[in-house]
């Protein structure tokens, strides 16, 4: 089994789990750490989860649209030279088999029959390298980016309104550090890297996002 289908949602929910996880746990640990009224975490963490995942489907489904258009105007172009210059387009496609090893007079057949079969579809692979597993999919992108967002910062919500502010910042930590490692290693089993490689590099910038955000909530909440 190719793991070449899952690149679209794959990409869409890793980043959108990792940031839910990161963005909200930090922004739980920044607030805490200025002392604010009772409360006041817990109101802006939900804030963070909804600004985060109306911020990730749009910003997404942005993206997203702009390669689909890009991929269809280069498809609609291609279609265009294929009704009026089909001999030379056989030409280009026989070159690029040839480039990759096989011998003019095969590339040439291989070039007519597959065109004979579906020209659009040979020069959408071999001339433009879009493939139908990789095709842009914005609002499968949109929404599963959305979706990784909402479970990802849900446990540094739930923990900012059910646990004591007392111990609120240490648990929070620990807790969106484990996840993250947890999330790093099954998107790099999913992918085919190493885990650990995949539960390092999550981690380590999740580490530091927290971090920074502590002291900017530690500062200008002694400031205040």
């Amino acid at each position: 089994m190719h793991r070449t289908g899952r690149i679209g949602w794959l990409r869409a929910a890793v980043l959108g789990a990792n940031d839910g996880l990161i963005s909200t746990g930090s922004l739980v640990v920044g607030v805490a750490a200025a002392d604010p009224a009772p409360g006041a975490v817990f109101i802006a963490a939900l804030a963070g989860l909804v600004a985060g995942a109306i911020s990730m489907a749009a910003g997404e489904y942005v993206s997203v649209s702009s390669q689909s258009d890009t991929e269809r105007a280069d498809l609609a172009l291609e279609r265009t030279e294929l009704e009026t210059m089909p001999e030379t387009e056989h030409e280009e496609l026989t070159g690029i088999y040839v480039a990759r090893g096989v011998s003019p007079e095969l590339a040439s057949q291989v070039a007519r029959q597959l065109a004979e079969h579906d020209a659009l579809g040979a020069h959408a692979l071999d001339e433009l390298g879009i493939h139908t597993a990789t095709r842009a999919r914005p609002i499968q992108a949109a929404l599963a980016s959305a979706a990784a967002f909402t479970v990802g910062a849900a446990p540094p919500v739930l923990l900012a309104a059910f646990w004591s502010a007392d111990t609120l910042s240490p648990v929070v930590m620990g807790s969106t550090l484990f996840l993250l490692a947890i999330l790093g290693a099954t998107a790099a089993r999913l992918g085919g890297a190493p885990l650990a490689t995949g539960a390092f590099r999550v981690t380590l910038w999740g580490a530091v996002a927290m971090a920074a955000t502590t002291f900017v909530g530690w500062f200008f909440g002694a400031v205040g």
